[in-house]
């Protein structure tokens, strides 16, 4: 997207969640994030620390290691993203 001045802008959407079930991020988890995930065209990355997972991927998800009380923060790219962002914020809540 370019603004009034001619110079790109970058519009990333980014939230953050924070692991709260006792056994951290399991396979549950995430497989409704990644299936959440793959509805949508836009970029979706999940890091944890200095891990960086493809949120459509279950091995880089669980490869994350997260535990209770580490954060998630989910960036989201591309034309769909704040629709993207809403179902997965909705998706993780309801975990």
């Amino acid at each position: 997207m370019v603004d009034q001045a001619g110079v790109w802008e970058v519009a990333v959407i980014e939230f953050s969640h924070v692991v709260t079930d006792r056994e951290g991020l399991h396979a549950r988890p995430v497989t409704v994030i990644c299936c959440e995930a793959r509805k949508w065209s836009c970029g979706i990355t999940v890091s944890c620390g200095s891990r960086v997972a493809d949120a459509r991927d279950l091995l880089q998800l669980m490869g994350l290691m997260a535990r209770r009380g580490d954060t998630l923060v989910f960036k989201l790219d591309g034309a769909d993203e704040q629709d993207a962002a809403a179902a997965i914020e909705t998706a993780i809540e309801m975990l």
